[in-house]
């Protein structure tokens, strides 16, 4: 996809309309039109990137410099007991939209706990898998990724818990 194919690059060229919060050269951030909670806010870069793994480090830093700022400011302004800050890279980690962005959520008490374990199973590995893991992140730590990821109809179907490290 293009950044001209694109919803949120619409939305940075004006032709789509937005609440907007915060935006300066290289940044908007702005209210989510299907908001979890009052205050849900979307930050995004201007420039298209499908996943925070296509970014250059320092704009992905950057980013999250204005994220966090951000976050500071949706929980004051919506007077929430916390923040769930949460980002999605690629359709099959619940990426709706194919360019990068953040979701800062305001939480509140009166909510159940949202905790990860409610959305994903925990799922116990034992220790010599864990090692074999642990040696496969630490041996493509700071590589760029593949430039294409296989789509879904290339890629092979995997059952549940079927990890290839």
């Amino acid at each position: 996809m293009t950044g001209e194919e694109c919803f949120f690059c619409e939305i940075v060229a004006g032709k789509i309309p937005a609440i907007k919060v915060f935006e300066d050269q290289n940044h908007l951030a702005f209210l989510d039109i299907n908001p979890r909670n009052p205050g849900h806010t979307i930050v995004i870069p201007k420039r298209h990137y499908e996943a925070v793994l296509d970014m250059p480090e320092a704009e992905a830093g950057k980013l999250f410099e204005i994220v966090k700022r951000l976050s500071v400011n949706v929980r004051n302004g919506t007077k929430a007991d916390g923040i769930s800050i949460i980002q999605n890279n690629y359709r099959t980690a619940g990426q709706a939209i194919p360019h990068i962005y953040f979701h800062i959520i305001p939480r509140f008490n009166t909510e159940g706990p949202a905790v990860l374990e409610s959305i994903l199973s925990v799922k116990k590995m034992p220790e010599d898998v864990l090692n074999k893991i642990a040696e496969s992140i630490k041996a493509g730590g700071g590589q760029q990724p593949k430039p294409s990821q296989p789509t879904e109809q290339q890629a092979p179907k995997k059952k549940k818990d079927d990890f290839d490290f």
